[in-house]
């Protein structure tokens, strides 16, 4: 009871102490709608900040330390080390993890998917535990690589201690750096398989099957949310990294320290709210489509090309602002022969005079090199002429 009368009054204090930015939390906490301990919320594509409150201070994330326990399997697929109906042994370590699990077999094999997928869907303990034994040889290595993999991605206010956000001396991250780590995981498309998944169950060899339900109600319960990572612990409070896109706009928040389930989910749908209501992606070029503008090339049959940008550009902006958007082209010396796919120059896009993104450009077509008798004929054509 004394836990929970600190707790309570905690909350007040920073209820009261606490600057919003851009969205009026204030009033929503003086009315009663709960509170945490830190907040952030962000555009996905540009990484552009839209709201905080404490985003950069550290506190214990529970389970949303698999986040990064993910991402480093997801790379370990993308590296070709590691195939999705691989069979990995769960040991009797795995096994016999704590807190959220499976409840894996120990001798027992499994699939990599079919961890990865209860480490999504369930939170499972276990599982990070197995995959860990998996790509590094063992929990401990594996967390250097997580700690590794964090600093890379410059999150300068996160240590590791597990893979699995069990409690833990020394552990803590912060809104803005699991902002970070979830926006470098939704980069691999594969993860999406298992983010969207509401229900399932894992069979186990033996035939006992065990279901699984998704920790994140905002699967369903959010148009548009498809990502995200619940955590609880008594030291982290209730936790959530959650991502939702609409039309060409994908939105990431984050809460931790809540001091209800409902209230982190209440959060992160005010967070979704105000974010798609107030902000937009403005495109410039889509990916593949051809743009007006042709590039000059040499010695071709032709004396210039169609272009195309190799991605999608958008530009983060508020739905209010009269920001002066605009793009300038710097094509490369293009010599014939040119292949469609072709890299022939950049785009450089520019919000209020600023570069705030570029793209490579592409070539749209095939261009044959002029062969001598078409320069015969062109000259002999020109003095016709």
């Amino acid at each position: 009871m004394k836990k929970q009368a600190v707790s309570f009054m905690l909350c007040a204090v920073i209820a009261m102490v606490i600057t919003p930015v851009a969205l009026n939390v204030k009033s929503a906490k003086a009315e009663g709608q709960g509170c945490y301990k830190s907040f952030y919320s962000e555009d996905y594509n540009s990484g552009t900040k839209i709201a905080g409150e404490n985003e950069f201070e550290h506190f214990p994330i529970a389970s949303m330390c698999k986040i990064m326990t993910l991402l480093l399997c997801f790379e370990e697929i993308s590296e070709g080390r590691l195939t999705l109906d691989e069979k990995i042994c769960a040991s009797e370590n795995a096994s016999g993890m704590g807190g959220s699990q499976v409840f894996l077999e120990a001798g027992a094999d499994y699939s990599a998917s079919d961890l990865i997928k209860s480490i999504c869907v369930a939170s499972a303990n276990d599982s990070c535990v197995a995959m860990a034994e998996r790509i590094a040889g063992g929990e401990e290595a594996f967390v250097q690589s997580m700690n590794e993999r964090a600093a890379a991605l410059g999150m300068e206010n996160t240590v590791f201690i597990n893979c699995t956000g069990l409690p833990g001396a020394g552990q803590y991250s912060c809104a803005a750096d699991v902002a970070r780590m979830l926006r470098e995981l939704m980069k691999h498309e594969e993860y999406f398989a298992f983010s969207k998944i509401w229900t399932d169950k894992i069979v186990h060899p033996e035939g006992r099957e065990t279901e699984m339900a998704n920790t994140n109600k905002m699967i369903r319960a959010y148009s548009g949310c498809d990502a995200g990572k619940t955590g609880f612990t008594n030291d982290a409070g209730f936790c959530l990294a959650a991502s939702a896109m609409r039309g060409n706009m994908r939105v990431i928040s984050v809460v931790i320290g809540a001091d209800s389930s409902k209230t982190r989910f209440d959060r992160t749908r005010e967070a979704f709210d105000y974010a798609f209501a107030n902000y937009t992606n403005k495109i410039i070029f889509e990916k593949g489509i051809p743009l007006d503008e042709r590039c000059p090339v040499q010695g071709g049959k032709i004396s210039n090309v169609s272009v195309k940008a190799k991605d999608d550009v958008c530009i983060f902006t508020s739905r209010n602002d009269h920001d002066e958007i605009f793009y300038e082209l710097e094509f490369d010396r293009i010599k014939a022969p040119v292949k469609e796919g072709d890299a022939v120059g950049k785009a450089f896009i520019y919000k209020n005079n600023i570069q705030v993104a570029e793209t490579i450009l592409l070539s749209n077509e095939n261009v044959k090199k002029i062969s001598y008798f078409d320069s015969l004929r062109k000259a002999a054509e020109y003095w016709i002429l």
